[in-house]
């Protein structure tokens, strides 16, 4: 695969010669953690459905790495191959990502709850040449799934099966790696080693164009992020990461896997959310700090508080994705004992604002953070002009971390000849640069921190007969921060209800969490003067509704 990440070069003299950019790779931090700690526990992973549970140290973890790298290699997967990784939060999905990293290859993460629908797009857009799924997880048969789909991926080679019974097994990648396997181990280890400006990680994110884009980042643009926020939150290696965030997105990759190992420090991986055992976790384990979703902090809160359990060594509780309720800032810290930070952020530039672990409790509720160090932000109105302070505008955000650009569609970048990165979001900002998310310019909406692609699902709406207009929009909930609404306009003397939508979507192989969560149906549409819909309209309307009903 040739990646196209025009927007590295331009940066890289300034993040060099300023330190933002540390040109090291995670290859580059593991081989400390084995001088520093070997025998220390690096992570601590957790399968709920069958309560095994998997420690490893920093020195097994190395070795399991080294494994699974020759074990790729004698399947042919080589420097720039992509290889796809379709993981729940188990320990293999490290390893993975640390085997690719050994040979120069990039890993793509996919979410676990993504269908044929997602799937075929995403793995023949990245050309991914080895893809690693579980046999089976929450009822859900993965290798059937693949096997549909294997004739229409020409580039698939590879499929490797966690737990499988057949010879594709991952487990026989393990068993049947050794380095005698591989003529030449220096070129496997040495002059593959993937260089700091090398894509690393391509993962996908839903945008308003209808398609998924592939965002590239390098080692240098996800371990600069992940210092600066070490620094800024005051970590090292005592602090015990527990990651419940699903690794396939960017904070749980990224925070849950590349940071504990930068740290030197231990990661316990939950691989489903389940309140109660992650309260056993995070006590058990020692756990002091995490980030996730509003609705799984609201969880904590409620489950700790019911059983009477504590959580005494938790610290810090990052929330992003959605807005923080005020009630639950307090009862974090009356019933968890634990500070909570807002962050802004997104797969392109990691996390960008966040509140201080010393700021007061209000910015949690009142602000998503200030710019992080390396990190510039501002807000201009419609002509492109900067606005001062108190008055929302576009967010725009010049920073160390940002991605490299999406694949193959550089024309989609969004970045300005001086850097700038136009979120497609709608933001203010105060007078002590505290910004605050106001709304999205771009079409999406954010379902317990779970991106929605509104545009390609409203598409897939309208493939049914009875549909003349469709448009999905969000309305507040109070534990996922939004749900979705479909909104529609019927043919004469056409039916379609609920159920239908369900049905509909459901033959398309959309995942679950992205099937609108109501229906509703009007004569007409709001539109403007040149026949859009307007959707400010439809989501007041919507909202009136449900207000009235709950």
């Amino acid at each position: 695969m040739i990646f196209d990440t025009i927007l590295i070069p331009p940066r890289r003299d300034f993040c060099i010669a300023t330190g933002l950019w540390h040109d090291r790779t995670i290859h580059d931090e593991m081989d400390r953690c084995l001088e520093l700690c070997p025998d220390k526990i690096a992570l601590t992973a957790v399968q709920s459905e069958s309560g095994d549970v998997t420690r490893l140290t920093y020195r097994e973890l190395s070795d399991l790495a080294d494994k699974v790298a020759l074990g790729l290699v004698r399947l042919g997967i080589s420097r720039d191959d992509v290889v796809a990784c379709q993981l729940p939060n188990w320990w293999q999905f490290t390893v993975i990502y640390l085997a690719c990293s050994r040979i120069g290859a990039v890993i793509n993460p996919l979410m676990h709850i993504f269908r044929e629908h997602e799937l075929s797009f995403m793995l023949k857009h990245g050309g991914a040449k080895a893809l690693v799924i579980p046999r089976t997880f929450r009822g859900f048969n993965y290798e059937e799934m693949v096997d549909g789909l294997k004739p229409s991926l020409p580039d698939l080679k590879h499929v490797l099966v966690v737990n499988g019974l057949k010879k594709n097994s991952f487990e026989a990648l393990l068993t049947n790696s050794s380095r005698e396997d591989v003529a030449d181990v220096w070129e496997v280890f040495t002059k593959n080693r993937p260089k700091p400006d090398d894509v690393t990680q391509l993962m996908y994110t839903s945008g308003t164009t209808g398609e998924p884009k592939g965002v590239m980042h390098t080692a240098n643009t996800t371990i600069s992020n992940i210092v600066t926020c070490i620094k800024y939150l005051g970590l090292d290696h005592k602090d015990t990461i527990f990651m419940a965030s699903p690794m396939a997105h960017q904070t749980g990759f990224m925070y849950g896997l590349m940071m504990p190992i930068v740290l030197n420090a231990h990661a316990v991986l939950l691989d489903q959310w389940d309140p109660l055992l992650a309260i056993d976790l995070i006590s058990n384990e020692h756990a002091t700090f995490t980030m996730a979703a509003t609705p799984y902090l609201i969880d904590l809160v409620k489950n700790v508080e019911a059983t009477g359990k504590s959580l005494p060594t938790l610290k810090t509780f990052i929330c992003a994705g959605a807005p923080i309720p005020s009630s639950l800032v307090s009862q974090a810290q009356n019933i968890l004992g634990v500070k909570v930070l807002s962050a802004w952020g997104m797969t392109e530039t990691g996390i960008a604002t966040l509140i201080g672990v010393d700021d007061p409790d209000e910015r949690a509720i009142n602000s998503d953070g200030r710019p992080l160090p390396g990190v510039e932000i501002k807000i201009i109105d419609e002509d492109g002009l900067e606005i001062g302070a108190g008055k929302a505008g576009k967010l725009l955000v010049r920073s160390s971390f940002s991605f490299g650009g999406y694949l193959k569609r550089p024309h989609l970048n969004n970045t300005d000849s001086n850097g700038w990165f136009d979120t497609g979001d709608i933001a203010r900002l105060d007078d002590q640069s505290y910004i605050r998310i106001t709304g999205r310019s771009k079409d999406l909406i954010i379902r317990g921190g779970e991106n929605i692609p509104v545009l390609e699902i409203e598409s897939l709406i309208y493939r049914h007969p009875a549909i003349k207009m469709a448009a999905i929009v969000s309305y507040p909930d109070e534990r996922l921060g939004e749900r979705a609404c479909a909104v529609a306009v019927l043919k004469d003397q056409h039916k379609f209800d609920f159920n239908d939508l369900v049905e509909l979507l459901r033959a398309e192989k959309v995942a679950t969490q992205f099937i609108p969560e109501k229906l509703l149906i009007l004569d007409s549409m709001p539109m403007t003067i040149t026949g859009k819909i307007q959707k400010y309209k439809l989501r007041d309307h919507v909202l009136r509704l449900t207000s009235l009903k709950g």
